[in-house]
């Protein structure tokens, strides 16, 4: 076996040589139990430029085979460009993959800052968040009867006989005061139609209103009253009526939101002049009779209605739409929006 081993050249240079093919049988040469490896085989991972490193069992001799000196093949260059290929159509490619929200909403925030165009109803839909009003520290919940005025226990004589007073005289001016709130009522805030509707907030029926002109509007001849007594549609905590009757609802409580906002500042313009001079020498006899009641509640209430910090919030356990006309007839109703006034008739004052 040494014999035929000597010092010339071969694959492995050093004492190991291999001096010529005779020691070679075509049993010995276990190349032919491997396939060779043909391009067409797997064409997706090699480019046509691609030649395989490998030596198939044809091509091999035991001459060549001596002339041959072994090196590692590097990996092929197509392998890699075909990952990238994958990666720039795939779903997780990391060169250009899509911004976050974030990302997203800062840049919409930088556009719309430069672009003053960007105004009204979109730029509000574009906002991330609503914006809040954070100016508002202060929050007063304000009961109105025995509170803010004095009325309940005028009628009832309670008022008189707890601070002294003449009772008679207080349960007078609480008859004629009560006189003069259902007649506001009744003649220009529609308490005969929507007495049995009663709401607890101005706006809670604005959602039937179609926003329709209602300055040649006859509320007199629209039907609402005679469906209301014929279907019974206002009875209980709740509702009831077709569409059309909901809309001829919804339009009487804007247009006493109407009468709210235009006449609370000039409520002797609302009532008349007759009725005006009654109505100030009524409101004068009680100030005497409660040693300035309401004056004493109208200087806080200016106050905080005067501070940007601060807002008065009016709960009445009476119906709404009397509950305005007390707050239009005691003077309350530049410190009290219509917005801000609610009537727990129907919820009770702690819902």
């Amino acid at each position: 076996m040494g014999s035929g081993l000597t010092a010339t050249s071969g694959i492995y240079q050093g004492n190991n040589t291999i001096t010529s093919s005779t020691g070679f049988s075509s049993a010995q040469q276990e190349y032919t139990a491997y396939p060779g490896f043909p391009q067409g085989q797997y064409p997706q991972y090699y480019s046509s430029a691609y030649s395989s490193p490998y030596v198939t069992a044809n091509n091999i001799s035991p001459s060549a085979i001596s002339g041959m000196t072994y090196q590692i093949p590097e990996p092929p260059i197509a392998i890699t460009n075909q990952t990238s290929a994958e990666s720039v159509s795939g779903d997780y490619n990391t060169v250009s993959r899509a911004r976050t929200p974030v990302k997203d909403l800062d840049s919409d925030r930088q556009r719309r800052s430069s672009d003053g165009k960007l105004r009204g109803r979109s730029k509000r839909n574009n906002d991330p968040s609503p914006l809040l009003d954070t100016d508002i520290e202060r929050v007063f919940v304000w009961d109105l009867d025995e509170t803010i005025i004095i009325f309940h226990s005028l009628l009832t004589g309670t008022y008189a006989t707890r601070f002294g007073k003449d009772t008679p005289t207080a349960v007078s001016l609480g008859l004629r005061m009560e006189e003069m709130i259902f007649n506001l009522a009744d003649m220009h805030l529609f308490f005969n139609d929507l007495e049995e509707c009663d709401q607890v907030h101005i706006d809670d029926v604005s959602s039937d209103d179609n926003g329709q002109d209602l300055s040649t509007y006859n509320f007199a001849t629209d039907g609402f009253q005679t469906a209301a007594v014929g279907g019974n549609l206002c009875i209980g905590s709740g509702v009831h009526g077709g569409v059309d009757w909901m809309r001829k609802l919804a339009f009487r409580y804007r247009r006493v939101k109407e009468m709210y906002n235009t006449y609370k500042n000039n409520v002797g313009g609302l009532i008349g002049t007759p009725k005006r001079e009654g109505w100030l020498q009524l409101r004068a006899d009680m100030e005497a009779l409660t040693d300035l009641w309401l004056t004493h509640a109208l200087k806080a209430l200016s106050l905080i209605n005067s501070r940007s910090n601060c807002v008065n919030i009016l709960v009445t356990t009476t119906q709404l739409i009397p509950a305005l006309s007390k707050v239009l007839l005691y003077g309350l109703g530049t410190v009290f929006p219509i917005e801000n006034i609610y009537s727990a008739t129907k919820t009770g004052n702690y819902t």
